[in-house]
């Protein structure tokens, strides 16, 4: 795990210095404090601050090709390297490391761009080839890694995190009223938008190739759901296929989920496990210690508050397993305390104070001498585990019969924790989930009910903040795009389809994945997001995901050779954080009291200081606060502090220094530097 840095100037342009490469490595220094490599070519500058994992004494970037006409900075993972290198050896390749970088710079140079499907890891690379002059970016199918760029005076600047794009004195950041209004809408942007104008990502699946002042960007894999697995069927010519038993699914299932598991155990460093509690992560633990591993560390959050906490459960499978188990306690008062943090590492706002305990999570990890954790993130989005899907199920079962008042109550025993629902009778019920009922057919009809409700938070935006949206929004609807053939899918994957693309791979996967484990040097490593995985749970029956309205089922039937009664017997819960608590309490920071000011909400001209004043008050007194007002708070609360550590106090005077481990190769003649800036 790395961080990656670069510029691309255009031709009569001088070519990058020493220096800004520096102040763009300086700025990403926690996600990779071990080594620093610059490559300072015509034209072109790269950079890489690396986290040592794999090859701790020579893996040190960039690293070039035989011929050095390739160099190659990289940030992540590639867990099949060892069947790789195998391969390009036995076609004439050698090697000068034992890295996966290495490898992934020889694949490159044997199959071009189409290298990208043999890789299964987690990933953004940078390839400068200096024969043809043409810069090659590309990120991991499902997001797992972040990867920006941004265009200036005709010059290419791209990095991990924006921060260090930032750091390019010729980039000012400037927040997008239309970002903005898809986080309160969706909880993340929509990439390739950022939450700041001219800033994108590379999507999830896809490259970039920068060539002659020429841009294009292409997919190599994306998400798709297929019709289940058919075998032949010898019995009927007229039905000559039938589908595959189901205890042959889970015999695929079990090998493939362990081979998974297995090779992202590859590392030169030691590999501990997060610990939920719940039925994901308790797997991947089981597995691993199936694979032989005679010591594994997991590490668990605690919360203060009961309603949140699960270290109960966690402490019973940590027994169970036999592993060395560490936690981190989180009280209402930590939260707040790191929030302000949390929000310079994710540069962009959130709608949900769990990334906060998260952060706390990898302190404790790197606190304990490990770089490495696997966890579960993916099961509950390819196999089915949120409760959004059964709501749906409920909703077009409803619809069938839109005037029955016991199929609604059905949504009663699906969201028990939620006292509303409990307090109130069907016209409750029929209001906020039957809008929209018996339109089965929109595609967004998963999600529907979920979206609008988040919207009632853009009720806090200023006038003008709102005029400014319907004028970047004019006729562009939602900004969702769907693929060619979704309507062919049925609900469930199209509502799989809606989750995965949006929220696992904007904010899951980066907010409170990768933004918060690197802020403290902390990789972590997916077993169900192989991209095997989810290739063969996309094609999956939906019955052995969503079973009546029993998630994760094929995923439960694997549970029960390895798990204790109390784990699997558990009623799914989501991991959720306090928002209003950690911030109004008897340690309310000085942070939140000042942000929230109406000369603060005044300055950054995105909320309504009426409104928010009226909010805050509201918590002060310690009055009741509904999901809506807790989500208005830490998103308004964010937002204004993106705009705090981006807009109006962002410094990047930073640099690396003599005590860091810096490798410099200089490609370029005295006349192509650019003057330090």
């Amino acid at each position: 795990m790395c961080a990656i840095v670069g510029i691309l100037n255009p031709a009569g342009v001088p070519s990058p210095s020493e220096a800004a490469l520096r102040r763009m490595l300086a700025m990403v220094r926690h996600r990779g404090p071990d080594q620093f490599g610059i490559y300072l070519g015509e034209q072109i500058g790269l950079g890489n601050a690396r986290l040592s994992i794999i090859d701790l004494s020579g893996g040190q970037q960039p690293i070039a090709n035989e011929d050095e006409s390739l160099w190659i900075v990289f940030n992540g993972e590639i867990f099949n390297y060892i069947e790789l290198k195998s391969e390009l050896e036995g076609r004439g390749h050698r090697f000068s490391t034992s890295t996966d970088t290495e490898v992934i710079l020889h694949l490159y140079e044997e199959f071009g761009p189409e290298c990208l499907r043999r890789l299964n890891g987690q990933f953004a690379i940078a390839i400068w080839n200096e024969r043809d002059r043409s810069l090659f970016l590309a990120r991991d199918r499902v997001g797992v890694r972040p990867l920006f760029y941004t265009q200036t005076g005709g010059s290419l600047i791209f990095a991990s995190e924006i921060k260090s794009i930032l750091a390019d004195p010729r980039v000012q950041a400037d927040i997008d009223p239309l970002a903005i209004d898809q986080i309160f809408t969706y909880w993340s942007t929509l990439s390739p938008r950022s939450c700041f104008r001219g800033i994108v990502d590379v999507p999830p699946g896809h490259y970039l190739i920068a060539k002659a002042g020429r841009l294009s960007v292409k997919s190599f894999w994306k998400l798709e759901w297929s019709i289940p697995d058919r075998e032949p069927r010898t019995s009927s010519a007229l039905n000559p296929c039938r589908e595959k038993p189901e205890e042959n699914y889970l015999d695929e299932f079990r090998e493939l989920l362990t081979d998974a598991t297995r090779i992202r155990l590859r590392a030169d460093v030691p590999v501990g496990a997060y610990l939920s509690g719940g039925l994901d992560s308790s797997v991947i633990a089981a597995v691993v210690r199936k694979l032989g591993v005679s010591r594994l560390d997991t590490f668990s959050i605690a919360f203060s508050d009961p309603k949140f906490d699960e270290s109960e459960f966690q402490r019973r499978m940590a027994r169970f397993l036999g592993t060395e188990h560490q936690v981190v306690h989180a009280t209402h008062a930590d939260i707040g305390r790191v929030f302000h943090d949390v929000v310079w590492h994710t540069e962009t706002p959130v709608m949900r104070s769990s990334p906060a305990p998260m952060f706390l999570l990898s302190k404790l990890v790197r606190d304990r001498k490990f770089k490495v954790v696997l966890t579960g993130e993916g099961a509950d989005e390819f196999l089915a585990g949120y409760d959004i899907f059964k709501e749906a199920k409920i909703r077009r079962f409803w619809a069938q019969n839109p005037g029955s008042k016991r199929r609604s109550l059905l949504l009663k025993r699906l969201y028990p924790d939620i006292t509303d629902l409990g307090a109130t009778g069907n016209s409750y019920l029929a209001a906020f989930f039957g809008a929209g009922l018996t339109e089965t057919g929109a595609p967004d009809y998963s999600h529907a009910v979920r979206w609008r409700n988040n919207r009632r938070t853009c009720r806090f935006f200023a006038k003008e903040f709102s005029t400014a949206i319907a004028e970047a929004r004019g006729g562009d609807g939602t900004g969702l795009n769907y693929p060619d053939d979704f309507q062919s899918w049925g609900p469930l994957e199209r509502a799989q389809f809606l989750e995965a693309s949006i929220f696992l791979s904007q904010y899951l996967l980066s907010s409170q994945g990768d933004r918060v484990a690197m802020a403290h040097s902390v990789e972590g490593r997916y077993p169900f997001l192989d991209f095997r995985m989810i290739e063969f749970c996309n094609r999956l029956p939906s019955r052995l995901k969503l079973r009546g309205l029993n998630e994760k089922f094929l995923l439960r039937q694997l549970a029960r050779e390895s798990l204790p009664p109390e784990i699997l017997g558990r009623r799914k819960r989501p991991y959720r954080a306090p928002i209003h608590r950690s911030f109004f309490n008897e340690a309310t920071p000085d942070y939140v009291r000042e942000l929230l000011s109406e000369a603060a909400v005044n300055a950054s001209h995105m909320f309504n200081p009426v409104a928010v004043g009226q909010l805050v008050a509201r918590l002060k007194q310690g009055k009741a606060v509904g999901e809506t007002d807790d989500m208005a708070l830490v998103g308004i609360l964010s937002t204004q502090l993106v705009h705090h550590h981006f807009i109006s106090n962002f410094r990047a005077d930073v640099t690396l220094t003599e005590r860091d481990d810096i490798k410099v190769v200089h490609r370029q003649t005295a006349d192509q530097v650019r003057p330090c800036a």
